[in-house]
């Protein structure tokens, strides 16, 4: 096992059924490292050890005026410390590559988890519990797993030192051998409270940190109604609150370590009281005397490794537990049983609704979340279960309990598969499923890098970056970003991008994330209301940029504005989850009441009364109300 391995070609399959069992997974999968780490501690411990037999040697060679013995026991010291020296470094390399090696097949673990279950992650996990999980759990268990192999070369050799201090002086070494298990247990009774203390530490810095983190996601909005104190305040509290529990969480450790030094202390204290009793009777020798002691004060050393291994358990443990609450998670995905992703029509056969190859469908939808839910639906995206088995009885059971969302998700778990070019997706392999048919919701996520990464994604090739930026409506944006970064010359492609995109305005977001969709060009695109960020103007250019550049292509947009509702080829119109309507926008408008209070926001009755006082309402006017 070298660092320079990963990452590994396969990381495994771990066992997810709790945190310490994970642990103990990650444990078995480094066995080769950790023995490795624990043959260097033991050359190092036990040359340790080896010093105060010397010593003594070379205490009682002066004693006995031997220059011989003298000089040998100079020569097993310099030995000794040349053993040390490699036994450490090579320790702390080993012990390192353990640590990294644990983490980084952590964070593999996480990637390929979160590659699986694409945007269905986030609607069981929130994202900042998976970052959490990615940063700060990732090192806290690698930590565990480093201490462990020096753990076991401590405790290796303290049962070896014990051993050999009752061979070599029983009166003095039972004494030392009875109370090693005594210091090492001592502060067992302590940990679980440390523990509780740890967690929630960690606890009230987690939501301090979320409080942060939503402050900063909506200070735009803060400042418009004058809300930064009110949430300085709350964070002001939070962080107090964190503080505090640190405080109790370290007075709890600081109890531990003072346990540490107090019992080793009273050990030496009574060995030195006791060896000088039975050297002053004449009962050993000084050399005795003076290596019993040294060998007990090198204990303390080793028994440092129980304090620490206490304490990466205690950390480990819970950052384990939600790494498993993470990687637990299952698609319900049914296995593939075709090779390749079909060409041919969009159909989803529990609305009904169909999306003809290579046309421009609108759907209309009165509820925005059905809307959204319609759209999972035609990109495959299945629900997401910690136990796929339980799956069914866990749905109904919630509901029972919420009603209406959580019995739409139910129904949808069990639901026939969208089909595609009548072949059920679910049947399809999921790279080539997201290959065929790719969904942008209505929240898309830029990611921080320049624009020319976020452009340069897997795609047919048959659309370059400026037809799809072309096609958005983003020549404001590259002129926006042009200016805002003089470093590169004015190339907007080579300007970065925050974070999420926080430097550019909702529009342009939502722009730039269409275009990065364009650029994949797949067969069949789901768009989500993609224009729902910008102006009417906009709108309009934007709704043709797309009937353009995907002339030929299946193309499906959730929307209720009629400037893009115009332009589509064909339009649907959804009803409490079935489709109730199908026609152009204009003949829908004209014969669909349903339709009309959607697109124009108008309820039945204003309808009805503006008809009553002119006669007739036409297109025109309706669409000027909308």
């Amino acid at each position: 096992m070298q660092i320079r391995d990963l990452p590994y070609p396969d990381p495994g399959d771990p066992d997810v059924r709790s945190g310490p069992r994970f642990l103990l997974w990650l444990g078995r999968n480094q066995l080769r490292g950790q023995l490795r780490s624990m043959s260097w501690g033991l050359l190092h411990q036990c040359s340790i050890a080896g010093l105060p037999p010397a010593v003594g040697l070379a205490v009682q060679a002066v004693v006995d005026r031997s220059g011989s013995r003298l000089a040998w026991s100079g020569g097993l010291i310099a030995v000794l410390g040349v053993l040390i020296a490699l036994g450490d470094t090579m320790l702390h390399r080993t012990a390192v590559t353990n640590w990294i090696t644990a983490a980084a097949r952590v964070q593999q673990l996480l990637a390929r988890k979160t590659a699986e279950l694409g945007s269905a992650l986030t609607r069981r996990v929130a994202a900042g519990e998976v970052v959490a999980v990615s940063t700060g759990d990732v090192e806290k268990i690698g930590w565990f797993v480093e201490a462990l192999s020096r753990f076991a070369a401590a405790a290796a050799a303290l049962v070896l030192i014990c051993a050999g201090l009752l061979l070599y002086l029983p009166s003095l070494g039972i004494l030392v051998t009875l109370a090693v298990p005594l210091l090492a247990l001592a502060v067992l009774p302590l940990l679980p409270r440390a523990t509780r203390r740890a967690d929630l530490q960690r606890e009230k810095a987690g939501k301090a940190t979320e409080l942060a983190s939503d402050t900063v996601a909506g200070l735009r909005v803060l400042r418009g109604i004058g809300g930064e104190e009110l949430f300085l305040g709350r964070y002001r509290r939070a962080s107090q609150e964190v503080r505090e529990a640190a405080v109790r969480s370290a007075r709890m450790w600081s109890l531990i370590s003072a346990i540490q030094v107090l019992l080793p202390g009273v050990l030496l204290i009574s060995l030195v009281v006791y060896g000088a009793v039975l050297a002053r009777d004449g009962r050993i020798d000084v050399g005795q005397l003076v290596t019993v002691y040294s060998a007990a004060t090198l204990l303390l050393f080793p028994l440092r490794h129980f304090e620490e291994i206490a304490m990466a358990y205690s950390f480990s443990r819970p950052s384990a537990q939600r790494a498993v609450r993470v990687l637990s998670l299952r698609r319900t995905d049914r296995p593939s049983t075709v090779d390749a992703a079909p060409a041919g029509d969009l159909y989803d056969p529990v609305t009904g609704l169909m999306a003809p190859a290579g046309l421009f469908t609108a759907v209309v939808c009165g509820d925005p979340d059905e809307a959204g839910r319609l759209a999972e639906r035609l990109g495959g995206h299945a629900q997401v279960n910690a136990d796929p088995d339980a799956a069914a009885d866990r749905s109904g059971r919630a509901a029972e309990a919420e009603g209406g969302a959580r019995d739409a998700d139910a129904a949808a778990r069990s639901a026939p598969s969208v089909l595609l070019g009548g072949v059920p997706l679910d049947e399809l392999p999921l790279d080539s499923a997201r290959t065929a048919v790719l969904v942008q919701d209505k929240d898309p996520v830029l990611l921080s890098g320049t624009l020319r990464e976020l452009l340069d994604v897997p795609s047919s090739g048959r659309v370059t970056a400026e037809e799809a930026l072309t096609a958005a409506q983003c020549g404001d944006v590259l002129d926006s970003l042009a200016q805002a970064s003089l470093a590169t010359d004015g190339d907007p492609m080579a300007t970065r991008i925050t974070e999420r995109g926080r430097s550019l305005s909702g529009g342009q977001r939502q722009r730039l994330a269409l275009a990065r969709s364009l650029v994949t060009d797949p067969e069949a695109l789901v768009l989500d209301e993609p224009t729902s960020a910008v102006d009417s103007h906009t709108e309009a250019r934007v709704a043709a940029g797309i009937k353009a550049l995907r002339r030929g292509r299946t193309t499906v947009a959730f929307a209720s504005s009629p400037l893009l509702l115009d332009l589509a080829d064909r339009v649907v119109l959804v009803h409490r989850s079935t489709v109730v309507a199908v026609g152009g926008h204009r003949e829908l408008l004209h014969t669909d009441p349903r339709y009309r209070a959607v697109v124009t926001r108008e309820t039945d009755d204003e309808i009805a009364a503006l008809t009553s006082r002119g006669a007739t309402v036409t297109i025109e006017e309706i669409e000027e109300r909308a």
